[in-house]
């Protein structure tokens, strides 16, 4: 494998009277945060850029929640020409793209139907895409998708910087991808560990307890 881009987008709200035929979906992105990570595993670089939205608005709970202001996407980009700048910055040849989850892929699909974006090099690279989210379901051995801050105290990695900044949430997000992907047998914050230990335990006990009681008869 060659690179791997770990992506977080950020994005506000659509009004409903703000919707078309063609854009009909409630997010607009409104900034692309990443980090590229080498076949090591090793980050190597980042990109961040705002996004000026075409439909929507920075209201004040998008505004506390990311710390992005109307202001901030004042002059920035719209989506064709920012998503130019970051498949740019992307190299050539062999890259899988990672994020939290698969609302990321989402919306940028939603983004190129609903604004006509034309970008082969995003296309391609949407069809290479790793869910992180899911990857860390799969190692814990449990259905359940924790959030990004669940998952980092659960896997002892110390968070850096601020959620809900998309160039930190791709960081840090990276940081557990790559810690999924290198270690054989996942290390895990002391607690957790031991509490998901007593869980196990219990339920064994639990288990061995019911099938004592039961008169277990068998065809011969």
């Amino acid at each position: 494998m060659g690179y791997y881009v770990v992506i977080d987008l950020e994005m506000c709200k659509v009004p409903k009277h703000k919707k078309t035929a063609v854009y009909s979906w409630s997010q607009e992105t409104i900034q692309i945060g990443a980090v590229l990570l080498n076949e090591k595993f090793e980050i190597v670089d980042g990109f961040s850029t705002f996004v000026s939205p075409e439909f929507g608005y920075i209201d004040s709970e998008i505004g506390r929640l990311t710390g992005i202001s109307n202001k901030d996407v004042l002059g920035a980009p719209e989506m064709p020409e920012a998503l130019k700048v970051f498949t740019d910055w992307i190299p050539e040849g062999d890259v899988r793209m990672v994020s939290w989850s698969m609302s990321d892929a989402s919306q940028l699909r939603h983004e190129l139907t609903g604004k006509c974006i034309e970008n082969r090099r995003m296309e391609e690279l949407l069809e290479q895409w790793t869910d992180c989210q899911a990857v860390f379901s799969e190692r814990l051995s449990n259905n359940r998708r924790h959030n990004l801050e669940e998952a980092l105290i659960i896997a002892d990695i110390r968070q850096e910087g601020e959620l809900h900044d998309g160039l930190w949430d791709a960081f840090n997000t990276a940081l557990l991808f790559a810690k999924l992907e290198t270690e054989p047998e996942l290390k895990l914050n002391d607690f957790f560990a031991e509490a998901r230990k007593e869980e196990v335990e219990h339920l064994s006990s639990s288990l061995a307890g019911l099938f004592s009681t039961l008169d277990l008869q068998f065809a011969s």
